[in-house]
């Protein structure tokens, strides 16, 4: 048999949670809570449709134009998003990732680890061994992003994923979102440069410190100033009944970027989820050099988060 477009198929459960992996890109495809989708699927054979699920790696997000500096060296990387010219979510996004293999088996039930690595190429001259750990247990999903660096230079670093959740029937528009940031990063209305961090306060319109619908709101920020309850940050986003889907992250990961998938000209896509997306870093922090994480040889650094029903 042919393999499907996004790669691999691995099924993961765990009593009433269903999970199926894509090895390309180490993505979530679809997440299920007694047959309800907590995340928006795609097809087995199709191409992944905007970063869907992906795993985000050597940074998540936008580095503006492509280019960033290490010490005297100025480096160029390819411009994957085209429209606005920039390099858009790191380089693994089309990697088709090993399955690990265990002692017994090469997928548990409930278990799967992925690995990839990232070669030395122009704009990023470093070897990065990336591991993707899924997991269900009764509290839903979780993902470990492992980082090793197993070259001679430190290297930069970042990572997030992209899920897409949905709070219920409906879209978007119908459901209340709680999301506990305090600042946001504002951007210019073209090219979604970063200019600032700011206080939600000036920019009501994004204030969900309180839940309440999201209605017709357009989002496309990175947030931080996150409010903790246990060392873990929370977004909910739920439907009028109040079942939904949270998504939960330590502080591992200071950021959190949230789109509401606006998207006109795809009817079928447009606003059917929300993008939340932890972050180890803010967009263009190979440049600005906030929370970027520096890899020296032979270190790690991991990063996770969890996706459970409501």
């Amino acid at each position: 048999m042919m393999t499907p477009r996004s790669g691999r198929q691995l099924a993961l459960s765990h009593h009433d949670y269903q999970a199926e992996i894509a090895t390309v890109g180490a993505t979530l495809r679809a997440l299920r809570h007694r047959g309800r989708d907590l995340v928006v699927p795609f097809d087995a054979d199709e191409v992944r449709p905007a970063y869907r699920g992906a795993t985000l790696a050597p940074w998540p997000n936008r580095i503006v134009d492509g280019r960033y500096r290490l010490g005297d060296v100025e480096l160029q990387l390819p411009l994957t998003e085209p429209e606005r010219g920039h390099a858009l979510h790191g380089l693994l996004g089309w990697a088709d990732f090993a399955v690990r293999t265990t002692l017994d088996s090469t997928v548990e039930p409930d278990r799967v680890v992925l690995a990839a690595t990232i070669e030395p190429q122009t704009g990023y001259p470093f070897r990065v061994e990336v591991e993707v750990e899924y997991r269900l247990d009764d509290d839903g999903l979780s993902q470990t992003v492992t980082a090793r660096n197993l070259g001679a230079d430190a290297a930069p670093w970042g990572t997030g994923p992209h899920p897409y959740l949905v709070g219920g029937p409906g879209n978007v528009d119908d459901w209340t979102l709680l999301l506990p940031a305090s600042e946001v990063l504002t951007v210019t209305e073209d090219r979604l440069i970063p200019t600032g961090v700011e206080p939600v306060d000036a920019h009501p319109e994004w204030d969900f410190r309180m839940p309440r619908p999201i209605q017709d709101v357009f989002i496309d920020h990175a947030f931080t100033g996150l409010d903790r309850t246990d060392d873990l940050a929370e977004v909910r986003v739920t439907a009028s009944d109040g079942t939904g889907v949270s998504m939960s992250w330590d502080r591992g990961c200071p950021w959190v970027q949230i789109h509401t998938a606006d998207n006109p000209t795809l009817p079928a896509a447009h606003r059917a989820g929300l993008a939340v997306e932890p972050m180890t870093c803010p967009p263009d922090a190979f440049n600005s050099g906030v929370d970027l994480v520096t890899l020296a040889p032979g270190d790690a650094h991991s990063a996770s988060w969890r996706i459970r029903a409501i």
